[in-house]
């Protein structure tokens, strides 16, 4: 047996890593956005007049938070 027979011989595979990859990388822009939306609501029950400011900034904040679970989602679809 060659050195190439024995490499295929040992290759193992395996299917659905990208879904198991990308559902690890989801919990944090999870946890992220939780508490991004926590301190808005905090922020909007000690200030109610602010509330529309601090609304437009969450929604930024979502944004950017869940552009880290889109990376995550490529990087799954990649590797």
């Amino acid at each position: 047996m060659d050195i190439v027979t024995l490499a295929q011989a040992t290759e193992t595979s395996f299917k659905g890593l990208g879904a198991v990859g990308y559902g690890l990388a989801a919990i944090g822009p999870g946890i992220g956005i939780g508490i991004v939306v926590g301190k808005t609501i905090e922020g909007m029950a000690r200030q109610p007049e602010m509330a529309g400011q601090l609304r437009t900034t969450m929604f930024l904040g979502i944004a950017f938070t869940e552009a880290l679970a889109l990376i995550g989602i490529v990087t799954g679809f990649i590797f």
